[in-house]
């Protein structure tokens, strides 16, 4: 899992990464409320950005713009398709930086947004006007997945799906201000069964990735690509570069400058096998490879990159890192972490990084033990506090306690996490630690407790004073 500095999950999918005058930008969909695909009472996340300088280290900068208004969520919540897919470009005759996102509850398909800043607030604009799809039903499946780009000329495209054709893509010419479309496209650079378009540009030479075929929500679906001489085609037969999108689908490919070089980095959505809760979903980012003729290289799937020494280096993440969702805190199972207090003096705040799947119908308690030599707690517990179910999101965060409980040096305490919840679950941030005993799990028998150590360690931090 990627955390931000933080230390909460990242939580923003299907969007992209975006470079602006030497920082990073991630954009994407949160799911953090709540929302999931199908569920009609899902409720409207929004769309959260993170910045970064060295691609690494994740700063959370909030949401692009208020989506719990009534209107945002009758455009988007679960009785809708729901809104996706937000991209930023940048507009240098306007100064503003405009907001591509698809929606399915008017008739193009996508709504437009202007701010003066990458991470907004964005203001909704008009409704874009394109070539494809305009005479057909509002709130119907008619555009979908898209990408924005702009040319060395300043001229920005839209390339976008036509769901109208079983997903062929779209490639449009756009206004000088990039809000709507000029009707100047191409149709069907690809044959159908296809979506998620990432365009750009290399060497005087166009490209354009997708997901082929098309598969919501799927952990592994492929990635092909095409190439012309002009963003309007003619475009090339396509080849295909990976069989699985190594191991999810294929969100972006993202221009980033690295001391003058260009660097041409692929975005892949790592979905959770189609769960209901995607706020758990994962990422892959590597840069692609060109041939000698300019031809993408396969993917290689490679577990680790390293980043150009070009980029500023830094180790602030390490603490986060290997850290893994588990959800299954419930009516039988409890987690337990210990650890030994550095110091005697008052345990002022204890942050664990939780989260929850589904409608949880309890709260989530968490006390506090004396525990024995291997970490298993004993005897009452010494502090315990109930965090409302409304404050857990279904992205893994922070939550923060102040048990102002009395510990002593070299003392050894447990944490434990139990939910009489009978529906759902939450979860906490797992480690894999083989030689350690501070991760428990805990099965409960008719009321019982009998804890066995699993070899997990939670993310938590505990401040004594």
């Amino acid at each position: 899992m990627r955390y931000s500095t933080a230390g909460d999950a990242v939580d923003a999918h299907d969007g992209e990464i975006a470079q602006f005058n030497g920082v990073y930008y991630l954009y994407g969909t949160s799911y953090d409320c709540g929302f999931e695909w199908g569920n009609k009472g899902a409720p409207f996340c929004g769309f959260k950005v993170y910045s970064s300088k060295d691609l690494n280290n994740w700063t959370d900068r909030g949401y692009l713009f208020d989506a719990k208004t009534k209107i945002w969520q009758t455009r988007c919540d679960g009785k809708t398709y729901g809104c996706f897919r937000p991209h930023v470009i940048y507009n240098k005759l306007t100064k503003l930086y405009v907001l591509w996102i698809n929606v399915y509850d008017n008739v193009v398909g996508y709504r437009v947004f202007t701010s003066r800043s990458p991470v907004g607030p964005f203001t909704e604009v008009a409704e874009p006007i394109l070539a494809v799809n305009g005479d057909m039903p509002a709130a119907g499946l008619n555009n979908g997945d898209h990408d924005t780009f702009v040319d060395d000329d300043g001229i920005a495209y839209l390339a976008y799906t036509d769901w109208r054709t079983k997903g062929t893509i779209v490639i449009e010419k756009l206004s000088a201000d990039y809000l709507t479309g000029t009707g100047e496209h191409v149709k069907a650079v690809t044959s159908g069964e296809t979506e998620a378009p990432g365009l750009f540009k290399r060497n005087g030479r166009y490209y354009v990735t997708y997901s082929d075929p098309n598969c919501g929500y799927c952990s592994g679906t492929g990635t092909s690509y095409k190439t012309a001489m002009s963003p309007l085609g003619p475009w090339s037969e396509g080849k295909r570069i990976s069989d699985n999108s190594c191991g999810g689908q294929p969100s972006f490919v993202s221009t980033i400058k690295i001391n003058s070089q260009a660097v041409y980095l692929y975005g892949s959505d790592l979905w959770n096998n189609a769960a209901k809760n995607e706020a758990l979903a994962n990422y892959y980012w590597a840069p692609l490879t060109f041939a000698a003729d300019g031809s993408i290289n396969p993917l290689k799937c490679y577990e680790t990159y390293r980043l150009p020494k070009a980029i500023p280096q830094s180790a602030a993440g390490s603490a986060t890192k290997n850290f893994l969702s588990k959800c299954d805190i419930a009516a039988d199972l409890q987690r337990s972490q210990s650890f030994v207090a550095g110091k005697t003096g008052k345990l002022s705040r204890l942050s664990i990084t939780a989260f929850k799947t589904g409608s949880t119908d309890q709260n989530l308690e968490t006390a506090i033990y004396v525990a024995d030599e291997n970490g298993l707690p004993q005897g009452k517990p010494l502090y315990k506090s109930n965090i409302d179910a409304k404050n857990i999101g279904w992205s893994a965060k922070n939550v923060y306690l102040k048990p102002s409980l009395s510990v002593h040096k070299g003392h050894r305490y447990a944490i434990v996490l139990h939910s009489n919840t009978t529906t759902g679950c939450y979860g906490v941030a797992l480690r894999d630690e083989v030689n350690s005993n501070d991760g428990v799990a805990s099965k409960s028998n008719n009321g019982g407790q009998s804890f066995k150590p699993d070899g997990k360690v939670l993310k938590f931090k505990a401040i004594v004073n």
